[in-house]
């Protein structure tokens, strides 16, 4: 089974007005106890991280991250994972380090 996504953008403002975060140079994590005992996770790509392509491609790139890693999140939270320009063309591993590191800075 997959991921649990956020679709809702009342789901994503409430996260976003009411959650703690951590910021690195490519990612920015908020976090606020859910309403259910699973994680949910949300991901925002803007246009200025490049053309559809490239924001896919990250998109798709942090879900594999996190499906590998979900342990690492905590369970009953949602999560939303905010892309910064700066992750234009970065690897995978480095997105896996930066997103890991955010997560553990949460607790």
């Amino acid at each position: 089974m997959g991921i649990v996504t956020i679709k809702k953008n009342l789901e994503f403002r409430r996260v976003f007005a009411s959650g703690r975060s951590r910021a690195s140079r490519f990612l920015v994590l908020y976090h606020l106890r859910g309403e259910d005992t699973g994680r949910r996770f949300g991901f925002v790509v803007s246009r200025k991280v490049g053309h559809a392509v490239e924001r896919n491609r990250l998109r798709r790139m942090l879900k594999e991250i996190v499906r590998l890693n979900e342990d690492a999140f905590r369970v009953g939270f949602d999560y939303v994972i905010v892309v910064r320009p700066a992750a234009h063309g970065e690897d995978y591993s480095r997105l896996e380090q930066s997103l890991l590191r955010l997560a553990r800075d949460l607790g």
